[in-house]
């Protein structure tokens, strides 16, 4: 993806008090940046505010980024944040992990051929071999890392290898139909997104479609979201949902359900790829 503009994205949380912005601001106009989008959340539950400004050094002005973060160090120390910031001429780089469904990521890959995804795949990680001849076609490479209850652990020690060495920043479970352990969900803390073939809450187990026929819904969805140890209740990053009744069968559901999940998850990739997510405890804060 080509930008006009070599631009850069800094991205703020701390605890909320008045200055911020005009610090921010003020900081920036004097190192000779425009700031062509800003975004800023207060939440008041949590005392935290959250802020996401898209800046770039004014025409005619080299600018030195090493300088600009060093010099930013004595403004965030004075209201206690976690920043970043990033340069978005540098696409994110993407490991995406599959089973044996494949609609996600056709979805993906058509995204990212079309220039929606800003993003380098790293690799694809597989259970099974299904879709092997799917990354072959891409020229992207396919990793099979079969999983049993006895080479779990071993196999996950290798996945982390591979993200290391491959210097992959965010990983994408595009239906890995696999339960991660606790300790690989710690690793990948906020790195990591699942796609959930249900509205969340919802139906939990084998053929959830098939269960929420049984139970005659009148909407179904699928949830993106960051993984965590708690099997299927991290922070929600997006929903989608589709309006059903009494005429649907069990296969209709899973095919409206595939639309749903790839949806859902192609949004909350690009939310991430494009720094827009924020923690927020057990939440999240999107500056769409």
């Amino acid at each position: 993806m080509q930008h006009e503009k070599h631009q850069f994205i800094l991205k703020i949380s701390c605890p909320a008090t008045s200055g911020i912005v005009a610090a921010v601001t003020s900081y920036l106009a004097g190192n000779a940046c425009y700031i062509g989008e800003m975004a800023q959340f207060d939440d008041e539950l949590s005392g935290r505010f959250f802020m996401r400004a898209v800046f770039r050094f004014n025409d005619g002005h080299a600018g030195d980024i090493a300088q600009l973060k060093a010099g930013f160090v004595d403004v965030a120390g004075k209201f206690d944040m976690d920043w970043e910031l990033h340069d978005n001429s540098q696409p994110m780089r993407v490991l995406l992990m599959v089973s044996k469904f494949d609609h996600c990521l056709t979805d993906l890959l058509y995204r990212y051929h079309k220039g929606e995804m800003d993003m380098t795949i790293t690799a694809i990680v597989s259970n099974h071999l299904e879709l092997r001849p799917m990354a072959e076609r891409e020229g992207i490479r396919f990793i099979y890392l079969p999983v049993t209850k006895d080479t779990k652990a071993q196999q996950e020690a290798e996945l982390m290898k591979v993200v290391d060495d491959t210097r992959t920043d965010l990983v994408v479970l595009a239906r890995y139909m696999q339960i991660l352990s606790d300790d690989l969900c710690r690793q990948l803390s906020g790195r990591a997104i699942n796609i959930h073939h249900s509205f969340l809450p919802g139906f939990k187990g084998a053929k959830p479609y098939h269960q929420a026929y049984q139970r005659g819904v009148k909407l179904i969805g699928a949830t993106a979201h960051y993984v965590t140890s708690d099997l299927d209740e991290g922070p929600i990053i997006e929903q989608e949902v589709q309006r059903v009744d009494h005429a649907y069968l069990p296969d209709d559901l899973v095919a409206i359900g595939r639309d749903t999940e790839t949806v859902a998850l192609s949004k909350a990739v690009k939310y991430h790829l494009q720094h827009r997510v924020f923690l927020n405890q057990d939440r999240t804060v999107i500056f769409r």
